[in-house]
């Protein structure tokens, strides 16, 4: 089941770290090798999973936690879509190692899972069916189970029966009719498992569905290099862009089976567009972005599954930098304690609980691609857009992003704050330690305003000046020197009126470091 957030909700999230992004020490850095992907799979089998109910309980405390009372026995152990992107995480290890725990473990679950929802088709959202449609579908490909077909074979026809034409096609995304959107989340996935389907049975009827599916998908939710969440509202209904990864992830799985499919490379292209559009316009300096708690946290660790995908298909060496270059970012910022990873890889799990999906991400991502040893730390290109970057909220909140003035870079930038108490909070990783001219690219159309700044909690500039810019499109830059440790800093610009700071700002991105 999916929340419904507003536009840049998740990326305007109030930082409170209140369970996962605690406060913690900055750690030396290690390799990412095979041992690494052990270790981080042993972890969070042995944190989340409960061997006797033979499923994984929601939080690293194994407590119920009103950020996510959802799920079996009150919400102690994860709810239904969860618990499909865990099994996966499984078969991320059990393709990587082959072991023979991780194939019991795939059955074992499965069975779990159908002890605790004895009747799958009591849940009325068809994106969560189709989440263990498309499971199935990777079970079986996996270890030629009969069951884990045959299950996903009827989970895709009850899904498929909620398509029509209103919206132009596609698949409705509540089968009670309630909350009537029919979205990227229900969509996608069901191409996917169409054309593994048609792969397992040879029924092309399959196929066709999945082509119509996306041809569905390209009309409405695709366009511009980006890509929207879901079709809503009256007539020919209305398209809402969120943005969220998973739903590149999806999109670019969708492509890929269909180009492995037919061999029509526009499949290809519009994969590779999607994989690049996250690379490019969705992280902080090469690392995903902070989707947020809950549903969000595990957000990624769909769009690296499919880029992972990708890789393998295209042999594309980018894909692959990128992908272990993850792997030890988020290894890197595991907590020691327990070697959990947390929601958010560009900085240090914090001391409180840890949900099962954002601790997923972090385990499947180390087992996804080849260890490269690399011992360092990973900098990322040192460009750091503020609207993906941590935003801090006063009461009432006083601070969003938006995209509406032109002429700024990725997709957006930090707007009209002027709000004592907020600020934008940078995860800055440094190969090693120095002294860096941090350039800040911002538009100040209200007049001169002000910011203090902040690096590792020490500031060390109070008021600093953004001088009047000729409008909200006019862009312009300022420089400060910042010394940075080797590993992991945090930069914040913010407002304290006690400093002197004043004035509406826009903030674009921070850079050079």
């Amino acid at each position: 089941m999916r929340k419904k957030w507003g536009k840049w909700a998740l990326a305007a999230l109030l930082f409170t770290g209140a369970f996962a992004g605690g406060a913690a020490a900055p750690k030396q850095a290690k390799a990412f090798t095979a041992d690494n992907a052990d270790t981080a799979m042993h972890a969070f089998v042995s944190v989340f999973y409960d061997s006797d109910a033979k499923y994984f309980y929601t939080n690293s405390d194994h407590q119920i936690h009103a950020e996510h009372a959802y799920g079996p026995d009150n919400g102690r152990y994860t709810d239904f879509w969860w618990e499909a992107q865990l099994w996966e995480t499984v078969m991320d290890a059990y393709e990587r190692t082959n072991s023979s725990t991780y194939r019991t473990m795939i059955d074992d679950i499965y069975t779990g899972f159908n002890t605790k929802y004895t009747d799958m088709m009591s849940n009325d959202f068809n994106d969560d069916l189709g989440w263990w449609a498309l499971a199935c579908m990777r079970a079986y490909e996996l270890t030629g189970t009969d069951e884990y077909r045959n299950r996903a074979s009827f989970l895709f026809d009850q899904i498929y029966s909620f398509s029509d034409e209103t919206y132009g096609g596609g698949i409705w995304w509540k089968r009670d009719g309630t909350s009537p959107q029919k979205n990227m989340a229900t969509n996608a996935p069901m191409v996917m498992t169409a054309v593994k389907l048609k792969n397992a049975t040879g029924n092309t009827d399959y196929l066709t569905k999945a082509k119509k599916i996306y041809g569905w998908i390209q009309s409405r939710l695709a366009g511009n290099g980006k890509l929207a969440d879901h079709v809503e509202g009256s007539g020919n209904g209305a398209v809402v862009d969120w943005e969220f990864s998973y739903n590149y992830g999806t999109y670019l799985g969708a492509a890929l089976e269909l180009y492995k499919a037919t061999g029509d490379s526009s499949y290809l292209v519009d994969a590779n567009n999607a994989a690049n559009y996250v690379i490019n316009n969705m992280t902080l300096s090469n690392t995903p972005m902070y989707e947020g708690e809950n549903d969000g946290a595990g957000f990624k660790m769909i769009f690296m599954r499919n880029l992972n995908q990708l890789r393998l298909e295209t042999n594309d060496a980018a894909y692959l930098t990128f992908l272990q270059q993850n792997a030890t970012q988020a290894y890197n910022h595991r907590r020691i304690s327990d070697q959990i990873i947390g929601s958010d890889w560009t900085g240090p799990t914090g001391s409180g609980y840890v949900q099962s999906l954002a601790a997923a991400a972090g385990a499947s991502v180390l087992q996804l691609v080849p260890a490269d040893g690399y011992t360092g730390y990973i900098a990322g290109n040192g460009n750091y857009e503020a609207e993906n970057a941590l935003l801090v909220k006063a009461e009432g909140g006083g601070i969003l992003t938006e995209s509406s003035s032109p002429g700024f870079s990725g997709r957006g930038y930090v707007a009209g704050w002027n709000t004592d108490g907020t600020a934008v909070k940078f995860n800055v990783n440094q190969n090693s330690a120095s002294t860096r001219t941090m350039t800040i690219r911002y538009a100040s159309g209200a007049g001169n305003a002000s910011r203090y700044v902040s690096v590792n909690g020490n500031v060390v500039q109070s008021d600093l000046n953004f001088p009047a810019t000729s409008g909200w499109g006019d862009w312009k830059t300022v420089t400060i020197n910042v010394d940075l440790q080797a590993g992991y800093n945090q930069i914040v610009i913010g407002q304290d009126t006690s400093k002197g700071n004043a004035n509406y700002l826009n903030l674009d991105r921070i850079y050079g470091l």
